[in-house]
């Protein structure tokens, strides 16, 4: 089967769970509310982005309010809708229980608030996950490699040595920039393939063989 990945660190919005949808149509009522409706060159400040940024956007592209209403009103909203509605995609289930069947640790490393990563935990089941990296809990956000560090860190394995789960190219960026070999599921913007970067259309069928062929032969 070759090399079993030292960690699994999973992206969680859009990847585990089919709260993306959720975020972006949050996104879209509070900015046409404030008078400043998403257009498609604006996803790219949205997906995979943390409310922080998102709020900071709109308000610098001309949104009205105040910075602290947009940052309410986005983190408000996406939190009620997650709370009404956490639905795991497809393969989410199987895949989580073979790898705590193979023993390997798992880790959820987000761009959603502490509170959000818990309801998620709890629908899916703490024993599944090792530890997780929230929003604010790293250094910088991603894309920048500091999340999935983070976690590598708190697993103690070199990042090298992980595969990263994610949707979105943002998280894609911030995976890769530490390390870890990629698999990658899109949600709503297209990832192509690369090299340690495996592409699939959903986690349905994903075990460890395939890992351990998204991982290749270990760094050294």
């Amino acid at each position: 089967m070759g090399d079993m990945p030292a960690a699994v660190l999973f992206d969680m919005d859009g990847t585990l769970v089919d709260t993306e949808h959720l975020w972006l149509e949050v996104a879209r009522t509070v900015a046409t509310q404030a008078e400043r409706p998403l257009a498609e060159d604006d996803l790219q400040h949205v997906l995979g982005r943390p409310i922080a940024h998102t709020a900071g956007y709109l308000h610098a592209t001309g949104a009205t309010g105040t910075l602290e209403d947009l940052t309410r009103d986005l983190d408000d909203g996406f939190t009620e809708c997650v709370a009404r509605e956490i639905t795991p995609l497809p393969g989410v289930r199987g895949l989580l229980r073979e790898l705590a069947r193979a023993g390997v640790p798992t880790a959820i490393v987000s761009a959603s608030e502490r509170r959000v990563v818990d309801m998620v935990m709890d629908a899916l089941g703490r024993e599944f996950f090792t530890c997780s990296i929230a929003e604010g809990e790293a250094a910088a956000s991603k894309p920048a490699p500091d999340p999935y560090l983070a976690a590598a860190a708190l697993l103690g394995v070199d990042p090298r040595h992980c595969v990263a789960v994610e949707d979105t190219p943002l998280g894609v960026a911030a995976a890769e920039a530490a390390g870890c070999a990629v698999l990658a599921v899109p949600s709503a913007v297209p990832i192509a393939l690369a090299h340690r970067r495996t592409v699939a259309p959903s986690l349905r069928g994903i075990d460890m063989h395939v890992l351990a062929a998204v991982l290749g032969p270990r760094a050294v």
